[in-house]
């Protein structure tokens, strides 16, 4: 007989025993785990995304700066008056209309909506303002003429225009379509003598100086000893008679080349028609965006990075480079993992291997636990008042009255710096240490030790190198927060625009008392500081995806060479 199937009425009753075996099925996925590892795993997936989408936002909106926009030719009307506006269209902001009402704006034809657009109008040495705002509804017009120049210039921004013609000591040697040629040419050689100026003034001169400074506080040490005799004042009187002529010969060659860079100029035309006679010594680049391809955008702006990378700020750190700071980050970084890392061994092998314990060494365990959570700004303040104050203003005393009442290590600097972040990131090392030595087998020790090693050899040949993976693990953790922190450097060491880095060819050639830029406070002082908020705001995106790419870059690098020596011992460990 056919089997007959039937489904349930809807106001037919359930059976209890089946709703009953669901819940202990519910129960029993509970039990399992199962809705942890997805809660876990949908956690750790949503902080994957917003990272992820946080710098990819901080990369468009930082990496965009330097792509060669068009320049774009408004024909405006406001207030009944015609004008021509200039510029690199920037942002575009939509208001509701009754927002913009309030504001006091006037809606023509009753649109919804207020349609505004930032211009990067530039000019600043003739209109006073870099950018500007222009509605919507007043532009009759926009043109991308192929004849539209981009200046960038040392002072005063960039300048949109066209270009009318090109000088050599005052007299036009090319006009119209032919001045473009020949100012590409006139660029060149004016940039090639720049860097040769920079060159003499920075190394050649700046190295003289140095040799002068050190002669003059080698006369005053041997007058507070002394020993300040007619043979030392012949001697000081040669030296300095032959550092005299060499800076002569220095200053004959700037003469020389600074007429070379004053001969030629340019003449540009803005939108109101006024004309402007530029130096090329103040220029950097000239481009046409609109006449260039695709091809020619990628070349320059590849320059453009390149340029932000490698070289110095200008214009209130809101034009050129950030290459300052992303030496002074690393520097700083690296003198902290080379102070902290010692150290922070010694005291974990100590507790861990040395320390008898009891009350006295959980306390201190607790005591390091704590400091990890004090705010960064209290180690600051104590870096300022006893590294800076008390131990460099007594080294100042002891090592160099001569250079006395100007401080020397008595000043904040890149020394008291890496030491104030080497003592914030000390308890993670420790800890971190701590974990790895307690993960060495005992019979590992026990081993060695009944080879016949001592417990320091057997401590440094066996245990250290199987807890190293660990101490790098500390090290990462370390440097992933010092490289980060802004609050304690702006008490001791760091600053807006530093005149000259911690490292160059003069003796001692690493200069610990000397001031340093870093990126961290680089962003907050552009970001926070700057007297031009339009043009800082693409900087702070920028300076912040290449603070965020060399603490990746450290980080590789420590994670490669922990997981080399993870795999090293990693047969010891399962002993």
């Amino acid at each position: 007989m056919q089997e007959q199937f039937f489904l349930p009425r809807p106001d037919f009753p359930q059976n209890p025993r089946s709703t009953e075996v669901s819940w202990m099925m519910i129960k029993e996925w509970f039990k399992s785990g199962s809705p942890w590892v997805w809660l876990n795993a949908a956690a750790v997936s949503t902080c994957i995304i917003l990272v992820v989408g946080l710098l990819l936002l901080v990369a468009v909106r930082g990496l965009g700066h330097f792509w060669p926009a068009d320049i774009i030719e408004y024909s405006y009307t406001e207030d009944g008056k015609q004008t021509f506006i200039v510029g690199e269209l920037i942002d575009t902001s939509i208001m509701p209309a009754k927002m913009a009402k309030e504001s006091g704006y006037t809606l023509k034809d009753n649109t919804d909506t207020l349609v505004q657009h930032l211009i990067k109008t530039g000019n600043r040495d003739i209109s006073g303002m870099d950018f500007r705002w222009i509605q919507q509804q007043n532009i009759q017009s926009e043109r991308h003429p192929d004849e539209m120049i981009a200046i960038e210039r040392r002072e005063w921004g960039n300048f949109y225009g066209r270009l009318v013609s090109v000088k050599e000591n005052g007299k036009v040697i090319a006009t119209g379509e032919k001045a473009w040629p020949v100012v590409q040419q006139r660029i060149e050689q004016a940039l090639e003598i720049f860097e040769e100026i920079e060159y003499l003034q920075k190394k050649e001169i700046g190295a003289i100086n140095h040799k002068l400074e050190r002669l003059r506080l080698k006369q005053k040490s041997l007058e507070l000893k002394g020993k300040w005799t007619d043979e030392a004042i012949k001697e000081q009187a040669q030296q300095k008679a032959e550092l005299d002529k060499e800076y002569k010969g220095y200053e004959e060659q700037l003469a020389v080349l600074y007429k070379q860079i004053r001969r030629d100029s340019l003449v540009a035309k803005e939108s109101t028609g006024t004309e402007l006679e530029i130096p090329l010594e103040s220029v950097v680049h000239v481009i046409r965006p609109n006449s260039m391809n695709v091809f020619t955008k990628i070349m320059q702006y590849f320059i453009k990075f390149g340029e932000f990378v490698s070289e110095d700020p200008r214009e209130a750190n809101t034009e050129g480079g950030i290459f300052p700071a992303i030496f002074g980050t690393v520097m700083m970084v690296m003198l902290m993992a080379v102070i902290v890392t010692p150290f922070g061994v010694i005291a974990a092998v100590y507790l861990r291997e040395y320390a008898k314990q009891g009350f006295t060494t959980r306390l201190i365990r607790i005591a390091v636990n704590n400091l990890a959570g004090v705010p960064s700004i209290v180690y600051g303040v104590f870096g300022l008042g006893f590294f800076v104050y008390i131990l460099g203003g007594n080294i100042d005393e002891l090592f160099f009255p001569e250079s006395a009442p100007a401080p020397v290590f008595g000043t904040p600097g890149l020394l008291w710096a890496s030491l104030t972040l080497a003592l914030l990131t000390l308890p993670v090392v420790i800890v971190s240490t701590e974990e790895g030595l307690s993960r060495v087998p005992k019979s590992i020790r026990e081993g060695s030790l009944a080879l016949g090693a001592t417990k320091v050899e057997t401590l440094w040949r066996t245990v250290l190198p199987m807890a190293s993976p660990a101490m790098m693990t500390g090290l990462i953790l370390a440097v992933a927060r010092a490289a980060g922190e802004v609050a304690p450097l702006m008490l001791v060491g760091v600053v807006k625009l530093a005149p000259t880095l911690p490292l160059d060819g003069n003796f001692p050639f690493l200069h610990l008392d000397r001031k340093f830029m870093h990126l961290g406070f680089h962003i907050y002082d552009v970001g926070f500081q700057s007297p031009n908020v339009e043009a800082a705001r693409p900087l702070v995106y920028a300076t912040s995806l290449l603070l965020v790419m060399v603490i990746i870059g450290l980080n590789m690098f420590a994670i490669s060479i922990r997981n080399n020596l993870r795999e090293k011992f990693r047969a010891l460990e399962g002993m």
